[in-house]
């Protein structure tokens, strides 16, 4: 599992690395919530999450942005506390629109999903941004389809990486089912969660309603620290 996650890296830094400049810049974006968005950086910096009700259970999210003949867009890798990727989405940066997911499938290869709705990030504060994309399934003859909602909430301050800065709440709808197209089975989950997006970090926090499952940003670090903390 080490090998694949060292694999992949070092095809991703290479990606990053290909970049004639690396700049950081206020975002240009047509959206609304681009203040809360994360910032425009083609250095890559990887965001440190725990799970606050157990204390244990971590998650990393890596973030690059990238700048080719698609134009501005940013990369949200999400990896588990032993390394393995399990999706990643390319947002552009205009429009904060997804325009490609990558998940890993069952044999634990990349591949790229298809998006029947691309919106993560509400244009503005009445809309509804609708997301659905559909993947292989845990067997052969199966495919998952996740779909999710998100509304505005409401714009607060919290407390980010021991700073006061404003966010904006997001609630989250998601339904996934799992189903078989051949015999017509499925099996459906349905969850709600609410989502910190603070000025100038993204994405920051989030947790169930009743805050049973509950993660926070605990540190940002860069590549090299991630990748030292992979090895060991």
């Amino acid at each position: 599992m080490k090998s694949a996650f060292w694999m992949l890296l070092i095809v991703l830094v290479g990606m990053t690395s290909c970049e004639e400049e690396i700049v950081e810049e206020t975002n240009v974006s047509s959206n609304e919530f681009a203040e809360f968005f994360y910032p425009y950086d083609t250095i890559p910096k990887i965001y440190v999450f725990r799970n606050i009700v157990n204390g244990i259970e971590e998650e990393f999210h890596r973030v690059f942005s990238i700048n080719d003949s698609k134009g501005k867009h940013i990369v949200v890798e999400v990896y588990k506390a032993d390394g393995r990727i399990t999706e990643a989405l390319n947002y552009n940066l205009d429009s904060l629109n997804v325009i490609d997911h990558m998940v890993v499938d069952r044999n634990m290869e990349n591949k790229k999903a298809e998006l029947l709705k691309n919106k993560l990030i509400p244009d503005d504060k009445k809309s509804t941004a609708s997301f659905a994309s559909r993947f292989a399934g845990i067997k052969d003859s199966t495919m998952f389809l996740k779909e999710l909602d998100r509304k505005f909430s409401s714009t607060t301050k919290i407390d980010v990486l021991d700073k006061q800065v404003s966010a904006t709440i997001f609630n989250d709808y998601i339904r996934m089912t799992l189903f078989n197209p051949f015999t017509k089975e499925e099996s459906v989950g349905q969850w709600e969660f609410v989502n910190y997006f603070a000025s100038g970090y993204g994405l920051v926090e989030w947790h169930t309603p009743d805050k049973s499952f509950h993660y926070r940003l605990e540190k940002i670090i860069s590549q090299d620290e991630f990748v030292n903390l992979m090895s060991k």
